[in-house]
């Protein structure tokens, strides 16, 4: 068997192999009323299709704490029981499907309140539909871009409380695996970095006060998951500044990540979701295949955090190296899912191994 489609277990959680799907938000929900937030035949369709194709893990679209707490008015949230029953109608074809339901809670920080791109993906006013943005500093994302409200101890306190609760929903949601967002210049990775991050009080200034916020998260959703149910965190190992001799700005790097590692391990976090980016516009970033991988690496070899991998990981045989050279414990596949849902099963028959095929689909093989 190859490296791919070996199982993986973490707790008491088995995922039938180590090719997931990452999150990546379909802008498919209601905006407003009752269905505000709430997924649709859209999620379950698309969802629904990486399972039938073999996918081992599906982790859904940042799923806000609140509902100023989405990146867009389309997006879905978890907050509240209609959108926990609808989610539990996909986690449990999901399952029936062999594959591992997992939930990505989040908070989009000064990036909320924004079009959906295929209208612009521009921040929107609140008589546009939108909403003033939150941060932990009055930093606007881009030099045009509407200045968040600073928030106060109370607002950070009420946020780990909302984190809190679209866990427990997430469980009642059927769900198996809670992963935390703190990437792509989203609420938490904004808090993590000096580059957004100015405040002078116990949540800014030093490493251990950038960190408070986002181990406070943690343990919040930690608490309420069970022990024997894992625990994601997805993090931006870089801004990109710093590891850029070019860039004068100072910013998160993956030496603070291998360090943070250690204290996610230590709070409960079961595996690290590498990415990078996407908190400071204009950042020199050398996409490419593979791009990311050395940070995951990185933190594969100086700690013992189990890690997975994303970026531009397209074939088969690429994502089987990556986990047979020891660099990552499982690859995450975004875009190459959009453009074939059925991935997964073909990249088993391309390395001797058994599809996982619904029998309805048999008479086709």
């Amino acid at each position: 068997m190859s490296n791919l489609f070996q199982p993986y277990r973490l707790r008491s959680l088995t995922i039938p192999n180590r090719a997931w799907m990452a999150p990546m938000c379909q802008y498919s929900a209601a905006a407003d009323g009752p269905l505000q937030g709430v997924p649709t035949d859209w999620h379950l369709a698309h969802l629904g299709a990486r399972a039938v194709g073999g996918a081992g893990l599906i982790l859904t679209e940042a799923t806000a704490v609140s509902p100023e707490g989405r990146i867009s008015p389309l997006d879905v949230g978890l907050w509240n029981e209609e959108q926990r029953e609808a989610f539990r109608r996909i986690t449990r074809f999901l399952e029936s499907q062999g594959a591992v339901p997992a939930v990505q809670i989040a908070h989009a920080g000064r990036k909320a309140s924004t079009a959906a791109p295929w209208h612009g993906g521009r921040q929107l006013r609140p008589d546009e539909g939108g909403w003033t943005t939150v941060a932990p500093s009055p930093l606007p994302f881009t030099d045009d871009g509407p200045v968040p409200r600073e928030m106060t101890t109370r607002d950070i306190e009420r946020v780990v409380a909302d984190f809190a609760r679209t866990a427990e929903l997430a469980l009642a949601a059927g769900f198996k695996v809670a992963e935390v967002h703190g990437a792509h210049g989203y609420l938490i990775n904004e808090f993590l970095s000096p580059h957004s991050n100015h405040r002078d009080d116990e949540y800014g200034g030093s490493y251990e006060n950038r960190t408070r916020f986002a181990l406070e998260v943690v343990d919040a959703v930690r608490a309420v998951w069970p022990e024997e149910l894992p625990v994601f965190f997805r993090i931006s190992a870089t801004d990109w500044l710093t590891e850029n001799p070019e860039d004068p700005r100072e910013g998160w790097t993956g030496e603070d990540t291998a360090r943070f590692a250690k204290d996610l391990l230590a709070h409960g976090v079961d595996l690290l979701d590498v990415s990078t980016g996407g908190n400071a516009p204009g950042a020199a970033i050398p996409v490419g295949p593979d791009y990311q991988v050395p940070f995951a690496a990185k933190v594969r070899e100086e700690t013992d955090l189990p890690v997975a991998a994303v970026g531009l990981i397209t074939g088969a045989r690429q994502a089987e190296e990556i986990l047979a050279s020891g660099r990552a414990d499982a690859v995450l596949l975004g875009r190459e899912l959009l453009r074939d849902p059925y991935w997964v099963n073909s990249a088993a028959v391309e390395l001797g191994d058994e599809p996982r095929r619904p029998v309805q689909y048999a008479r086709a093989y």
